[in-house]
């Protein structure tokens, strides 16, 4: 856990930088309207939010304090980019920064969700590899970096939390909500599902990135 904890808004930016890192590399880092399409995302993301550019620049201050990112300005640029520096500030290898990426982006999963919405940022054999990784993340000293939620009745599979914003509040950790109760976004790994997603964030990330090299473009004549 980390210590202060992150707001809901600092953990929406790195797990978006996470992301952004492996999936579209080619225009990572990203600059702040880049970054700012990532973040309010409809697809892989639980809550979606409506963040404003103001917003993200206060948790990019915020984060910059903290050694957790870094603004650079790439030669023959005005536009400033921003890129995560979780593993190294907390040694993590490129497997645990995916896992709690996809928990920073998308709330409680079970092991079963982690390996299907992490196949796109790292390589893991099997369910018990991802559950492998947790454990790791778990009993990590001097703090850990994900929880394994209380079973709710009626629940089947274990649940798992990042500790970036501190424990688990609200239905992430409530025990007592009943099985008849839906769970959101209950068939989000269907396959079908997933692939629609991803086209979509791809078709997103593309529209980000070409709306900030026409506007870096721009400023160059200004």
């Amino acid at each position: 856990m980390l210590n202060p904890p992150l707001t809901d808004v600092e953990v929406r930016v790195l797990g978006s930088l996470l992301e952004k890192e492996v999936t579209t590399p080619e225009t990572y880092p990203l600059s702040l309207i880049a970054l700012t399409a990532a973040c309010n995302q409809t697809s892989n993301r639980e809550p979606v939010m409506r963040l404003e550019e103001g917003l993200v620049s206060e948790a990019i201050v915020a984060l910059r304090r903290r050694s957790l990112l870094r603004a650079i300005q790439p030669s023959g640029s005005r536009v400033t980019k921003y890129q995560h520096l979780l593993g190294e500030a907390l040694d993590l290898d490129a497997r645990e920064l995916a896992l709690l990426g996809v928990l920073a982006l998308r709330g409680a999963q079970t092991a079963g969700e982690l390996h299907a919405r992490s196949a796109r940022l790292a390589a893991f054999a099997d369910v018990a590899d991802v559950e492998a990784v947790l454990e790791r993340l778990i009993a990590r000293e001097p703090q850990s970096l994900v929880a394994r939620l209380p079973r709710r009745p009626g629940q089947r599979e274990v649940r798992y939390a990042h500790l970036l914003a501190g424990e688990p509040v609200g239905d992430a950790a409530d025990p007592t909500r009943t099985a008849t109760e839906p769970a959101p976004r209950a068939h989000a790994d269907d396959e079908r599902v997933a692939a629609l997603e991803r086209t979509v964030d791809e078709l997103r990330a593309e529209l980000a990135a070409l709306r900030a090299a026409f506007i870096e473009f721009r400023a160059q004549f200004q």
